[in-house]
Parts: C-alpha cells; sequence; structure tokens
C-alpha cells in the first residue's frame, strides 16, 4: 500500500482571496480594528504561523492571548463564506480525475496534508466536492500541529493505525505546490 497526501490549496484548489477575506473578519473582530497587512499568498505556512505573522505584520502587542482566539474562529468564518469560496474559488485543472483514480486504486490510501486546520479542510474539500476521493480522518492539519514537517508523520502515524502496517519516505507521496508540504517524509511530487 501506498499512502497518497495531497495538499489542498493550489494543488487541489484555488480559494480565491476567500482567505483573505476570513482572515480580515476575523483579525478585525478579536482585535477591534482593520488589519492593514495580510499573511502573503500561497506561503506553504500553516494557519496558526500564518495568524502569528499577521498580528507581528499589524503591530499588535498581545499576540500570545489573541493567536488562539483568531486560530479558534477561522474555521466558522470559512464556512459561512462558502459562497464566496465557490464564487472566486476553483477547483484546479484534472484534480477531480486524479482524486479518483487515486481512490480507485485499492493498493493506494487518499488522504491530505496541509497547512489548513481540519475544519477549513473540510469546508474546502466538501465545497468542490472532494470529500469523497480522501480519508479525511487520516490526514494531517495545522490544527494537530502548527509546524508544517510534523504534518506528514502525523497522517501516517494515523494510516498506519487504520490500515495496520506502516507508512514511510518509501511508501508515502505527497502530492502539493511546495517542496514546504513534503517536509522530508515522503516522495513529493509538485504539481
Amino acid at each position: 500500500m501506498i499512502l497518497v497526501l495531497w495538499d489542498i490549496d493550489r494543488t487541489l484548489l484555488y480559494a480565491g482571496d476567500t482567505d483573505r477575506l476570513v482572515y480580515r473578519e476575523v483579525f478585525r473582530a478579536v482585535v477591534g480594528r482593520p488589519a492593514t497587512k495580510l499573511p502573503a499568498k500561497g506561503t506553504g505556512v500553516t494557519m496558526p504561523l500564518a495568524v502569528r505573522e499577521l498580528l507581528a505584520a499589524n503591530d499588535v502587542p498581545e499576540a500570545d492571548r489573541l493567536a488562539p482566539l483568531i486560530v479558534a474562529r477561522l474555521p466558522a468564518e470559512l464556512r459561512r463564506h462558502r459562497a464566496e469560496l465557490l464564487r472566486d474559488g476553483h477547483l484546479m485543472p484534472s484534480a477531480a480525475e486524479a482524486l479518483a483514480a487515486v481512490r480507485a486504486d485499492a493498493d493506494l490510501v487518499p488522504s491530505i496534508v496541509t497547512g489548513n486546520l481540519r475544519e477549513s479542510a473540510e469546508t474546502k474539500l466538501a465545497a468542490f466536492g472532494l470529500t469523497e476521493f480522501v480519508d479525511v480522518p487520516l490526514g494531517g492539519y495545522a490544527s494537530d500541529d502548527p509546524h508544517r514537517p510534523a504534518l506528514v508523520r502525523i497522517a501516517q502515524a494515523r494510516a498506519e493505525r487504520a490500515h495496520g502496517r506502516p507508512f514511510t519516505r518509501a511508501n508515502t507521496v505527497i502530492i502539493g505546490d511546495s517542496s514546504k508540504t513534503s517536509a522530508r517524509a515522503g516522495r513529493a511530487v509538485r504539481g
């Protein structure tokens, strides 16, 4: 068996500016003023670390206290903006076909490794009809660990528990748009 871990943003789908809209709205609600600077797009940074960068870039002194409050609100705010996600975002070319082909092969275990929080990942996958193609519970998410290098190993451990066999660098493939996706725990395929 081979564990196939898909990144989400810019690999399976493009969310448009919806994530940035969500960051702006949650920042304003928690901090009490608008953010003048937003996290850079497409950096491969996990949501919790992007929130810390957002707070630092906007000179918020209480980052340690406010960061968890912002992170906790992100998934619900993203769900609230599902219409914008669908309007401004899109599936990446051939993403659904590639996911379906992997899902159809009994020797492949498809799941997710992403800098998104699990609830945010589930919202994005569901919005674009991709949930059926991956074993969401086996994935590695920023809600598991804010440091991306740990996420592949988390997914491998979950897949091992579910399938009763070890998943290592030799039998794990990571498909993503950034070298940060792979974290040296599997073979990376950049799309």
